[in-house]
């Protein structure tokens, strides 16, 4: 059945094979099994694309919502089990993973080490799909999300760093406001990333005119710093990530806005009715306490 929901969500079968797991023969003969066991034929094969029967389509709809149930019985079963016990499908943005992981890890090894923590790093898009599909069971990520069907479980606050070259006019500022923004080459992350929208949406609040153009030139933080000491721009970065980006050369500086600057808020987000959720607001209480080293502002403790 999972093997059908595949072939019927992206009608090709490699495609199908790798979303599950699977290899393309497995998937093929899967798919046979239950086409056997329903007694109708449920997709047609041709040499360049999949179609589904009708049968197909109105089988597809029942067969998702089976596939649904059983994770959900099957998350319910291992709840009730033990917390903290089998394995976590964990999703997090790359704007996120390689800061704040390490912190995540070494929690999870001293604190729950029964616990089989499995990390995809996707975009945000990616990953609010895998939450709601239940690919993945908890996700870190930046918020609001707007999505009525998850609960947010907020962690912390932090504020945006602008980056420069060395020599630049704002490097090394502590009070830069924020309409600075306005005019600045800003060097932005590429589409998909929520931490382009996030700065988007700083620029749009301090007036930014419309005909000023951003310039999209990077896939990752890393490539983004090395832009910007080489003279092409400034750029933002959460505070989390600016030690491990501008440690990377000797050509940046970086420059903090006054208050209040603007910020980002990132939270562990699950679906809402999780059986688990007793267990993921536990895992969000030690998380925050984790944090706590880190330059970030934990939610519902005083600013620093």
């Amino acid at each position: 059945m999972r093997a059908f929901a595949a072939v019927a969500e992206h009608l090709h079968f490699r495609d199908a094979a790798a979303a599950i797991g699977s290899s393309q023969p497995a998937l093929s003969g899967a798919v046979a099994a239950l086409e056997e066991v329903v007694g109708v034929q449920l997709v047609e094969r041709t040499t360049r694309k999949v179609l589904l029967t009708p049968a197909g389509e109105r089988l597809a709809v029942r067969a998702q919502a089976v596939l649904d149930a059983v994770g959900a019985l099957m998350e319910e079963a291992e709840a009730v089990r033990a917390p903290f016990t089998g394995t976590l499908r964990f999703g997090v943005i790359p704007t996120v993973a390689p800061y704040l992981l390490p912190t995540v890890l070494r929690l999870v090894h001293e604190r729950y080490p029964d616990l089989d923590l499995q990390v995809h790093e996707e975009q945000t898009a990616s990953l609010v799909e895998g939450l709601a599909a239940g690919r993945l069971d908890l996700l870190l990520l930046a918020v609001p999300l707007g999505v009525p069907s998850f609960t947010e479980l907020p962690l912390f606050d932090e504020d945006f760093v602008l980056v420069t070259p060395e020599g630049h006019p704002l490097a090394g500022r502590g009070d830069i406001p924020r309409d600075v923004l306005r005019e600045l080459d800003l060097l932005l992350l590429e589409e998909g990333h929520c931490l382009r929208d996030q700065a988007l949406d700083i620029c749009r609040e301090v007036g930014r005119p419309e005909g000023v153009p951003v310039a999209t030139s990077a896939a990752g933080l890393s490539t983004l710093v090395q832009l910007v000491a080489g003279g092409l721009g400034v750029t933002l970065l959460p505070r989390t990530a600016v030690r491990v980006e501008t440690g990377r050369s000797g050509h940046l500086a970086t420059g903090y806005f006054r208050e209040p600057a603007p910020a980002r808020r990132i939270a562990l987000v699950m679906r809402g009715g999780t059986a688990r959720a007793e267990e993921f607001e536990e895992f969000a209480s030690a998380l925050r306490g984790a944090l706590r080293g880190l330059p970030v502002r934990i939610v519902g403790e005083a600013r620093r």
